[in-house]
């Protein structure tokens, strides 16, 4: 067996340890797949949408925000605009925006870090899911660009959660403090 062939098989094995009912498996499972990139991104991607277990989809998102490959840029951010029903499938996209806030932070692509921008905000200005706000505003502020200054000055003056808004405020206020200042 050569080398990629093997690393298909792997890559598929751990996968499968996904739907272990074991929870410290399917954790370990996750580790393996991120340890395992870049070759273990697409077959995440592809496993996300040939399941239909949400325990699965939820194990895969979290190793692709780990990952924060450019390649789940639009899985991720189809799964943080996804309106849920149940709390853990909300966790599911806080996890998403924290991968969003990942890729959007190491990415010198004007047009990743553009989609990554527009979703966080939609996600820190949009959602009833305040965790999902919560997410977002810390993504925002990890990416530390003027433009995620700016959708966080503006989503704090609209936000009603208090929590969020210390949280906006204090990504608000690591900004200023690492701006610069000319003498």
């Amino acid at each position: 067996m050569n080398t990629e062939s093997s690393d298909i098989f792997t890559t598929s094995a751990f996968i499968e340890s996904l739907k272990h009912h074991n929870p410290n498996i399917s954790s370990a499972a996750v580790e393996k797949l991120v340890q395992s990139t870049p070759q273990t991104v697409q077959p995440l991607i592809d496993a996300f949408y040939n399941s239909t277990d949400q325990s699965v989809q939820a194990y895969i998102i979290q190793a692709l925000a780990q990952i924060a490959n450019p390649q789940a840029l639009d899985l991720l951010a189809e799964v943080v605009g996804t309106e849920v029903a149940n709390h853990c499938q909300g966790n599911v996209r806080r996890i998403a925006a924290r991968g969003l806030g990942l890729i959007g932070s190491t990415s010198s692509n004007p047009k990743i870090l553009r989609r990554a921008l527009e979703k966080l905000n939609w996600a820190l200005t949009t959602p009833q899911d305040w965790g999902l706000r919560y997410a977002a505003a810390v993504s925002l502020e990890e990416i530390a660009t003027p433009e995620a200054n700016i959708a966080l000055q503006q989503a704090l003056k609209q936000e009603p959660d208090k929590v969020v808004q210390a949280r906006i405020a204090a990504g608000i206020s690591s900004k200023q403090l690492q701006i610069p200042t000319v003498s």
